[in-house]
């Protein structure tokens, strides 16, 4: 199997949409289910915290970038293993008040509720990724090798 590196931006929108849909809805029913919460809210929760990721990734790596410019280091696999930290951490913070609020819950609970998010979405994002990559292969990727 080869994996397409050149993916159209249709294409890369199209990913990144599964990705979110699919994530959201597993992390709202699960949410809802564990915390035997409404669907309603585990599900604005999911939303809510997916659009603050992405707001706090744009925000944080734009920071990171400048950090980068302004000090000359490399990202050796160190400097990114602190970035993946200080991007899980600053979400986590950012987060916790929302989950406090939305699910009426103590600081503690929220915190392990975040937690629960990021522990979730690691292996979610791998097997996520090469489940796509494997029927793109099979639904794209073969026709073009056959061609």
């Amino acid at each position: 199997m080869e994996i397409e590196l050149n993916k159209s931006i249709k294409e890369r929108i199209f990913h990144a949409v599964i990705f979110e849909v699919i994530a959201n809805v597993i992390i709202a029913l699960s949410l809802a289910w564990l915390m035997n919460v409404s669907i309603l809210q585990s599900g604005s929760l999911s939303v809510i915290s997916a659009l603050t990721a992405t707001a706090w990734n744009f925000v944080f790596n734009k920071l990171f970038d400048s950090l980068q410019k302004k000090h000359q280091f490399q990202r050796t696999f160190l400097v990114r293993a602190i970035h993946a930290v200080g991007f899980e951490t600053g979400l986590i913070v950012t987060l916790i008040p929302v989950a406090m609020i939305m699910l009426d819950l103590t600081m503690t609970e929220a915190f392990f509720v975040e937690i629960g998010l990021v522990l979730f979405f690691l292996p979610y994002t791998m097997l996520f990724n090469w489940l796509y990559d494997y029927l793109r292969w099979i639904f794209v990727g073969r026709k073009r090798v056959a061609m």
